[in-house]
């Protein structure tokens, strides 16, 4: 067959599509429609390394906290920047203070000028923040006067919240606070830690997942209007067309259905591109222009769909004979058969078998395999389940006038109810496996910590130069607060640069060193040696009365800062205890009438707090107070646990991707329920005609609807099951079954055709209209 006999029959079908007046044309938008929305999400998923890899950019661009031991000489060219972060309700917002050293001092990326002292410049999100009634605290805390904006260069997405503040008399201190730097230019070229093994592997299979349902549905939406398109191939028989050329012609009107889709898609994405400027989506968002996909991926997607949607096509009609006079589409088609369906996912499991036990220790997994692996393992659903709905309706008998209805529809065009259901059962399969993967690596990447929440629920960092009493005074004002334990932390070593022995040396009141140790008794003007804490072999050797000692020890960047002592004689000993931190440090503990003059401040001060939990906004009425005390304090919340920041993106990214996938789902599904309905219209009316109930149609399609679905999920949650166990043994993880995710997921994919079926149920009843057997 020459090609241009394929182009010229292609092109017939195509002229069929859209010059078949109005049933075609409807036929034509159901299946653009639906390939639409799936190339939409395509491209948009396309889109993310781009977007992703601009937001890294730009937070790399404006990088100005180096960490450097040196401090830079003061020029014309250097920039003084502290870091003035906080949050607010649980968003951070990101905060510089800046004193430009002379005319020439680097600008941050989005800035034109530097803001004066007790000004600032905000981001447009922070700045709508500030102006609405939800801002009024954070408005308090900030006290800076707006005096611009910042550019989006300057900001990773619109819904940052950020600010540049001017201030004076920034003190540079080097890396011994970790806060205040001189710097020469923004930006970072250091290279970013590689992503384990682990973490790769979940990335991977995020995007199999995501993408699979993706390609199913569009599979699916080509196949739209199948049975009456079928219907009108007879006709071109009767004109002298043979079987290969009417399957030509039938891939043509699903070429041109698919091109429209494209042009639809692509609209789609647009409109999809400028949303995702303007909404978060667990608190992710980004800039329209940083949705840019690439050529590449964007050609790639351009060929495949028209390319699938005429293989599919001319697979789908394999079965279908059509004559002259009518189409047979074997009303009693021949069973389907089984081993080559298993054979999808056998092969799935043999690409993923050399893998397990490879776990994060035997370097990255092989991507092809897994890809592979995954893939067919999904695709086995779909080769699956009409098998699986065939032999499962072919015994199913007895019933109602409904459920009889539905079963005999079922056993006609049990295909089509699986076509119906694969996407769902693509999805549930892909999301059970990786709710077993993710909660099965869960505690590699979650740390417990150790702060007791029963003593303490924030603790709030002074920096140098804070006044500790006039602290602990405003924090334990503040409404809410119902305790406040002030601790000074330094170091005591036996030299004076680099000591060869040091231990920790705690400075506080005698109720807050009751927090750190068990004490016989105690007064003002006391000391206490601890030697008996957890990792401590330095206070043996160190509380020896007459001992020359130094506090604050020099490492490197705080040299001339040291305080000399001398371990006084009767230097009384305590028990040591667990700290608010869960930490038990030991070494000497002073009251403040102990400590040597100057040594208050070289000291680490720290507050801990004791908060009522139902006081409205508590914890931002403990930051304002902290703010209030210095810009630079530093309050923290308090949690039981802290997950490892990557592994968190990976989730949110699942969270963002599925809830996009979601929706496709529904929408197509919707689409597919109208489609499959608007062919049924004649059949309908006549059973409605012949005085058969509303009530007993609609019952009919929910059985048609929820027969399949049940099976589909059935399947989707033995598969899901069998990958997550797989995926788990490949990352040496113990297999265990989250059962409450399971039934989640499966739950969310019925939930999903539920809400399908009862918003397809208005269009069901407006044909289910005698007047729908009129014909012209």
């Amino acid at each position: 067959m020459s090609a241009r006999q394929w182009s010229r029959d292609l092109a017939m079908g195509a002229r069929f599509a859209v010059t078949g007046g109005r049933e075609a044309w409807v036929r034509v938008l159901l299946t653009a429609v639906g390939v639409g929305l799936g190339v939409a999400l395509l491209l948009l998923t396309t889109a993310l390394p781009s977007a992703l890899a601009s937001r890294h950019d730009r937070e790399s661009a404006r990088n100005d906290m180096t960490y450097s031991s040196a401090v830079k000489k003061k020029s014309d060219r250097t920039l003084v920047v502290a870091d003035a972060d906080t949050v607010f309700r649980d968003q951070d917002v990101r905060g510089r203070l800046l004193v430009p050293d002379g005319p020439r001092a680097p600008l941050p990326p989005g800035v034109s000028a530097f803001p004066a002292a007790g000004e600032m410049l905000v981001s447009p999100a922070l700045d709508r923040l500030l102006k609405s009634a939800d801002g009024t605290l954070l408005r308090e805390r900030l006290g800076y006067r707006i005096s611009g904006t910042i550019a989006d260069g300057g900001l990773v997405d619109p819904h940052e919240l950020a600010y540049y503040a001017g201030a004076e008399g920034l003190k540079v201190t080097g890396t011994s606070t970790g806060r205040i730097e001189r710097i020469e230019a923004f930006g970072s070229t250091g290279q970013s830690e590689a992503m384990d093994p682990v973490l790769l592997l979940l990335v991977l299979i995020v995007f199999v997942v995501l993408l699979m349902p993706v390609g199913v549905f569009i599979a699916a939406a080509v196949r739209f209007g199948g049975e009456r398109r079928d219907r009108r191939l007879a006709a071109l028989r009767l004109v002298g067309a043979d079987g290969r050329m009417t399957r030509r012609i039938a891939a043509g009107e699903a070429l041109a259905g698919a091109l429209v889709g494209l042009a639809l898609g692509a609209g789609f994405f647009l409109i999809g591109r400028q949303i995702a400027g303007l909404v978060m989506v667990f608190r992710i968002s980004v800039f329209p222009d940083d949705l840019d996909p690439a050529p590449a991926l964007v050609a790639l997607v351009a060929l495949a769909v028209p390319a699938a949607a005429v293989a599919v096509t001319l697979l789908a009609l394999r079965g279908v004979v059509i004559e002259p006079l009518g189409v047979v589409r074997t009303a009693r088609p021949s069973r389907r058969r089984l081993w080559w369906r298993l054979l999808l996912p056998l092969g799935g499991l043999a690409m993923l078998y050399p893998m397990i036990g490879q776990g994060r220790s035997n370097g990255d997994f092989n991507q092809y395999l897994v890809v592979g692996g995954v893939l067919l393992l999904l695709v086995g659903i779909t080769a699956l389940l009409p098998w699986v709905v065939e032999a499962v309706v072919a015994r199913l008998n007895s019933g109602g006038v409904a459920w009889q209805l539905a079963i005999r529809r079922l056993q006609l065009s049990s295909g089509s109810a699986a076509r119906l259901v694969n996407g769902i059962a693509v999805a549930v399969a892909g999301a059970i496996a990786l709710q077993m993967l993710f909660a099965g690596v869960d505690d590699d990447y979650t740390r417990i910590n150790k702060n007791d929440l029963t003593r303490a629920q924030m603790s709030v960092d002074l920096p140098a130069g804070v006044t500790l009493a006039r602290a602990v005074r405003q924090l334990s004002g503040t409404r809410g607060v119902t305790r406040a334990t002030a601790l000074g932390r330094t170091d005591a070593g036996d030299g004076r640069n680099e000591p060869s022995n040091s231990t920790p040396a705690t400075v506080g009141d005698c109720a807050a060193l009751r927090e750190t140790a068990v004490l016989p008794s105690c007064a003002d003007g006391d000391v206490f040696a601890v030697e008996n804490a957890e990792w401590d072999t330095g206070t043996a050797k160190l509380d020896k009365a007459g001992t020359g000692l130094y506090l604050n020890p020099s490492y490197g960047s705080n040299k001339g800062e040291e305080i000399a002592w001398t371990v006084p004689k009767g230097i009384r000993k305590a028990m040591s205890r667990k700290d608010p931190t869960g930490s038990e440090l030991g070494g000497f503990l002073f009251t403040p009438g102990a400590l040597p003059k100057r040594t208050a401040s070289a000291v680490r001060q720290t507050v801990y707090l004791q908060l009522d939990e139902s006081v409205p906004d508590v914890r931002e009425l403990v930051r304002n107070s902290a703010a209030r005390i210095g810009p630079l304090t530093a309050a923290n919340t308090w949690t039981a646990t802290t997950q490892a920041q990557k592994f968190t993106s990976i989730r949110t990214g699942l969270s963002v991707g599925a809830t996009c996938v979601l929706m496709l789902i529904g929408a197509s599904l919707l689409v597919s329920q109208l489609e499959q309905l608007r062919e049924r219209r004649k059949l309908l009316s006549a059973l409605v005609a012949f005085g058969t109930r509303r009530r007993t149609l609609s019952l009919s399609v929910l059985w048609q609807t929820a027969i399949p679905i049940a099976l589909g999920l059935g399947l989707a949650s033995v598969v899901g099951l069998t990958l997550g166990t797989v995926l788990l043994k490949m990352t040496g993880t113990s297999v265990s079954v989250d059962w409450a995710s399971v039934l989640s997921m499966t739950g969310i994919g019925a939930g999903v055709v539920l809400l399908v079926t009862l918003l397809s149920l208005p269009p069901l009843i407006r044909l289910m209209r005698p007047d729908g057997l009129r014909t012209e």
